[in-house]
């Protein structure tokens, strides 16, 4: 009696785990295109190799707008129909008005044009995960939203409060009547100096978190390269050059074991990978706390590699994060083989606006003026 109970019990276990997978391979589809082999390396790795786009006009979070994550045809031309860069796209490849031509005189400079179209490239359609139209990368919640705890971000340094005009510096300081107190340190975006300045401005990572974490899509500049090793994944960011080298191990034990002590603090943090069957897995955690991004310092993000078909790998991550999340969220995202490699991308080379950013405010403080710190920064 006792051993029919326990097959009884064996049997609804393998059946509930069955379903359990099912559901799994459901929601997220097969790892590969069906009748697709991924190649190996010649260490025997999945290879993951050569050049590859998030190019989209596919965002993290989903447009209420679009209620679902697989889009209709009618959604698709909607979405691609609409899109603001494809639109002006259209308008700058109109012939010119030859009647109306007027030289530029600078009047131009205060109506808040930026880039034409023609140096945007962010891609025109919508992003195809697994040969599905998806209206946003976030799969989990299923509402394609940041699960966010309230306005919660990551913690930064803030401003110091600005002396009143006239007041005497801090001891030890040297600098205008009005400025932010150096002392104390300007805040994320302030104009005080250019190590108060945001990251992607500087130059140090590339702006709009596509070196991550989670590496995501941006105006231009979307192309990645990935260079294998059998110890080493290296993943080069066309977007300021960053290049994320993760050291690989055996297994997830071992790896998180050769983390870096929490004292050293990497931009875009400190990964560890291993493969899993024809998956790369990477972890990251300890992001350098003034790196504004998806995760902080306290959270920790998980991404999976893995070879769709010949011409995508499908990007998959979870972020973990109780400081700003109310529950971990998961995204799916395409890197598509791009036909042309990376360009070499010019940073700091002729960077006029940080000259000027930083001469206006020390005219300001010439005149007694504060110099407010604008907490403003690219990247979220």
């Amino acid at each position: 009696m006792k051993l029919a109970m326990l097959k009884a019990v064996m049997l609804a276990s393998a059946a509930a785990l069955a379903l359990s997978g099912a559901a799994h391979a459901q929601s997220m589809g097969p790892a590969t295109e069906p009748g697709f082999t991924p190649p190996k390396t010649s260490w025997g790795a999945p290879d993951l190799q050569g050049f590859w786009s998030n190019a989209s006009i596919t965002n993290m979070q989903r447009d209420a707008a679009y209620p679902n994550l697989i889009l209709t045809d009618q959604e698709v031309a909607k979405m691609e129909g609409e899109d603001y860069y494809n639109n002006r796209t259209r308008e700058d490849a109109k012939p010119a008005d030859v009647a109306n031509l007027k030289l530029l005189d600078g009047t131009d400079l205060l109506s808040g044009g930026g880039y034409n179209a023609f140096w945007v490239d962010q891609g025109s359609h919508v992003g195809r995960v697994k040969g599905t139209p998806r209206s946003s990368w976030i799969v989990e919640p299923a509402s394609g939203r940041i699960p966010r705890i309230g306005a919660a971000a990551p913690a930064r340094p803030q401003a110091a409060p600005a002396r009143p005009t006239g007041a005497a510096a801090p001891t030890g300081t040297v600098q205008g009547p009005g400025a932010v107190n150096r002392n104390a340190g300007g805040g994320f975006g302030s104009y005080d100096n250019p190590e108060s300045r945001p990251m992607g401005e500087r130059c140090i990572i590339g702006f709009g978190n596509t070196g991550g974490p989670v590496m995501t899509n941006v105006l231009y500049n979307n192309t990645y390269q990935i260079v294998q090793s059998p110890t080493h994944a290296m993943i080069l960011v066309e977007m300021v050059h960053d290049a994320r080298i993760v050291p690989i191990f055996a297994n997830a034990e071992e790896a998180r074991g050769s983390y870096r002590p929490d004292v050293i603090q990497q931009w875009l943090g400190d990964s560890v990978g291993w493969y899993e069957g024809d998956t790369l897995v990477v972890e990251t955690r300890n992001v350098h706390p003034q790196q504004r991004g998806y995760v902080s310092k306290a959270g920790k993000l998980t991404e999976r590699f893995t070879r769709w078909n010949a011409g995508q790998i499908v990007y998959e991550f979870t972020v973990e994060d109780p400081t700003q999340y109310s529950q971990p969220w998961k995204g799916e995202m395409a890197f598509n083989a791009s036909p042309e490699p990376s360009y070499e991308y010019a940073c700091h080379e002729g960077n006029h606006a940080m000259y000027g950013i930083l001469a206006g405010a020390r005219e300001k403080e010439r005149g007694g003026a504060t110099v407010a710190a604008n907490a403003d920064e690219e990247g979220r």
